[in-house]
């Protein structure tokens, strides 16, 4: 796997590329958003870690663009911000997942591989539920016959629910199933994933299919509790 880091602080930077070339990956290293962007033109990479924290351009910045250029790329963004408008921001960027500083170099391994698995091929597949088409393969969404930008892991979470339609899903198992069962995630973070998938899939159609059940979970196809 090839790994693009984005980190201006040298002695993050120095780590970063050191532990992940002692776990046998393939590492490039940019210290601001400019060179992030112009490597990425030159390389080819699976996952770009970005800080948020960049002189000049800042990472959002650099998100947008890389997003624009490569669909594809698992993009995980590292800061040191954790409140709720702070995370949606990054993951509007077009961001697969966030890691708040300081982090464990475990928890950073086991999210590389997560947003990394975009790149692998799946089985041809597609998912349908009412006016919504999900294309499994290709990571590609559909509205009434409209393309919905999402990024991977707002994919995977509306195709849980997809898969899982007619029934709530406990926050646990969606947690469990995007990060892991050991992973320990804020409290907010599903939460600004949710906001998200529902701006993109429910704010500009007639029929909302994200269903909120309290103390529960989500769901799509099932009568909600809001």
């Amino acid at each position: 796997m090839n790994i693009l880091v984005v980190e201006d602080d040298p002695e993050m930077a120095r780590l970063l590329v050191q532990g992940l070339e002692e776990e046998s990956y393939e590492v490039d290293l940019a210290r601001d958003g400019a060179s992030a962007l112009a490597l990425s033109r030159s390389g080819s990479f699976d996952v770009v870690l970005l800080d948020v924290m960049l002189p000049g351009m800042d990472g959002l910045e650099v998100a947008k663009q890389l997003r624009c250029r490569k669909e594809d790329v698992g993009l995980l963004m590292l800061t040191a911000r954790d409140a709720l408008p702070d995370i949606v921001k990054g993951l509007d960027a077009g961001a697969d997942d966030y890691l708040t500083k300081p982090f464990s170099f475990q928890e950073l391994l086991a999210r590389i591989r997560a947003v990394g698995r975009r790149s692998v091929p799946k089985p041809k597949n597609v998912l349908e539920f009412a006016d919504l088409v999900l294309e499994t393969n290709s990571f590609r969404t559909f509205r009434n016959g409209r393309e919905i930008k999402l990024s991977f892991t707002e994919f995977r979470l509306l195709e849980l629910l997809v898969r899982n339609r007619g029934r709530a899903v406990p926050r646990s198992a969606i947690v469990e199933a995007l990060w892991g069962e050991r992973r320990e995630i804020e409290e907010n973070t599903l939460d600004a994933f949710v906001r998200l998938l529902r701006r993109k899939v429910d704010d500009n159609a007639h029929a909302k299919l994200i269903q909120t059940h309290r103390g529960l979970g989500y769901s799509i196809g099932a009568s909600h509790c809001d």
